[in-house]
């Protein structure tokens, strides 16, 4: 299941300028990444140990330190990791920076990065593997998105078999789903020692909660609309 886009108007704005900004730099940092990769493999492992958020080196203070809870988030794994982040980010955000304005809905969005880093190191503070992507500020995409249009409708992609199909959900049953299968991950990556995942469970939450705080980024008459209840 994946999502594809929002399928209502936004109020103030038709361009999300900020949003297309955002999935232009993750993936010319891919190309970066791969040029590396196929040229200098050494170089290629420098960029994610330095970049990426490697939870003992933020402990102690080396490579990029707490920076790398910004730069770790423009960091992937590869082109599916990228295009599964970006489609998601596509489909929440354009509503959500147009509540917000471009430079509010940049700062909520590496907000909600920095605070899913600072969960995802909390739960994995032993560990010396690099934790890159933008799932966690995605993640707080989403639950602002969940605040602010709970009734919003968003297409998306379901496979079966070997077909597709592309089907509108209310936005509340498609957040709350990747929401809440996140949970017993989350708790089996902290309660059994031996569980090992490449996928980092407690940023997507780090960065969910992170999300409900969108109201303090707000345009001020989108403010004052979810203030007092009315439609953004």
């Amino acid at each position: 299941m994946i999502p594809l886009t929002d399928l209502q108007p936004n109020r103030y704005t038709s361009f999300p300028i900020m949003t297309l900004t955002l999935i232009v730099v993750n993936m010319l940092v891919l190309v970066l990444q791969f040029l590396l990769l196929e040229f200098n493999i050494d170089g290629y492992i420098e960029l994610i140990y330095l970049f990426g958020s490697v939870p003992t080196f933020v402990i102690s203070q080396q490579a990029a330190g707490a920076l790398a809870a910004i730069t770790s988030t423009f960091l992937h794994g590869g082109m599916f990791h990228l295009v599964g982040n970006m489609l998601a980010l596509w489909a929440f955000a354009q509503r959500v920076e147009d509540a917000c304005g471009p430079w509010r809905f940049l700062a909520f969005y590496l907000f909600c990065g920095v605070v899913a880093d600072i969960i995802s190191t909390m739960s994995r503070s032993t560990e010396a593997i690099p934790g890159i992507g933008a799932s966690g500020a995605v993640y707080g995409i989403m639950a602002a998105y969940l605040i602010l249009y709970p009734r919003g409708r968003i297409k998306m992609m379901i496979f079966y078999g070997f077909g597709f199909w592309r089907v509108p959900f209310r936005a509340y049953w498609v957040i709350l789903f990747f929401f809440l299968t996140e949970i017993p991950n989350a708790l089996g990556v902290l309660l059994i020692n031996d569980v090992e995942s490449s996928v980092a469970h407690w940023a997507h939450l780090g960065g969910f909660f992170a999300g409900t705080l969108v109201f303090l980024f707000l345009r001020p008459d989108a403010f004052h609309r979810f203030r007092n209840e009315l439609p953004l």
